[in-house]
């Protein structure tokens, strides 16, 4: 089963930052344009939800759960998030400032995080390239977590992404379930408040404090910035959507357990304005690296690993392996 930290974090920070204002999908929506404009809002409705409830994550892997606080106000962002299963850990979030205590160890790693999760960097650009990827399909509407929702789903135009189908709570627009759906409409994992109350009475001075370090070690982890030209990397071939949002170097030093443990690694993120793909590379060390090929992380996640001269590769995406190869065929050293 796959690490909370890593896992149902990512759905956490990005997933839970969506939502649709009023009940929009309700009425048609086809075309370009209501596409983009339902992808745009479902950002301004979550910086103005305030909620509290238990989320769940299940797949063929397993299910992890964790109860989460959420408070906002004009400026700020505040998210705390408790694992209820698998290894004791939370994650407090202020802003892009985000602390993951292990309490076991006495270990807290600190980063800065860009939202690298679903729907990722579409909020932060008016890409209408979304639309020639997705098609959006009103679907329904039905009761969850005893809240009423409208029920939207992307369908992927091609083999090359998921599709997803999407629970909006229809006064706030908050999602409080959603599914991903392989190429067959087969479902690959579900996420889902099992319990949430909105509008709930969060103590924004108490849930700042649950960030205070005090008495663990502390760790830094920050992602450097860097560009693949700069650490000997090109992409011969695009792959159709997918535009590079960030390139960075992953520090050494980071203690086992947490999602950031790959030592003095080039990442290289992609996103089609929906899915996020990540490439990262490291010297090769016939001790770690014994077999190329991809492999099931569980759900929706798909890895797929290749040795390029001197150097490990490792694909990583919530994507078809079609995706990865086409990534990794792509990818070459410059000379």
């Amino acid at each position: 089963m796959k690490q909370i930290a890593g896992w149902l974090v990512g759905v956490l920070l990005a997933v839970l930052g969506m939502g649709v204002q009023g009940s929009a999908v309700a009425q048609s929506v086809g075309g370009d344009t209501v596409l983009n404009a339902w992808l745009m809002r479902v950002h301004q409705a979550a910086r103005q939800s305030v909620y509290t409830g238990t989320f769940v994550v299940s797949s063929s892997g397993g299910m992890a759960s964790a109860r989460i606080w959420h408070a906002c106000d004009d400026t700020q962002q505040l998210e705390r998030v408790e694992s209820l299963s698998g290894m004791p850990r939370a994650i407090f979030r202020h802003n892009d400032q985000v602390i993951t205590f292990f309490p076991q160890s006495r270990i807290a790693v600190a980063e800065v995080r860009e939202s690298l999760g679903l729907f990722p960097n579409l909020l932060k650009s008016n890409d209408s390239a979304i639309g020639d990827f997705y098609q959006l399909k009103a679907v329904g509407n039905e009761r969850i977590a005893g809240f009423d929702s409208d029920i939207i789903q992307l369908v992927p135009k091609d083999q090359l992404r998921y599709g997803y189908r999407v629970w909006s709570e229809k006064k706030t627009g908050l999602i409080i379930q959603l599914q991903t759906l392989d190429v067959n409409g087969k479902i690959l994992e579900q996420s889902a408040f099992s319990e949430l109350q909105l509008g709930a009475v969060v103590n924004v001075a108490k849930l700042s404090r649950s960030g205070n370090t005090d008495g663990y070690r502390v760790v830094r982890t920050d992602l450097q910035k860097t560009t693949a030209e700069a650490q000997g990397w090109t992409l011969q071939r695009p792959v159709d959507g997918f535009k590079p949002m960030g390139c960075y170097q992953r520090p050494a030093g980071v203690p086992p357990g947490s999602e950031s443990n790959t030592q003095g690694t080039m990442q290289w993120v992609f996103s089609d304005g929906v899915a996020t793909v990540s490439l990262f590379a490291e010297a090769f060390d016939a001790r770690r690296h014994a077999r190329e090929g991809a492999t099931d992380m569980g759900g929706a996640t798909r890895t797929l690993t290749r040795r390029i001269d001197n150097w490990w590769v490792t694909a990583v995406g919530e994507v078809p392996v079609v995706t990865l190869i086409a990534f990794t065929q792509s990818l070459e050293r410059r000379k």
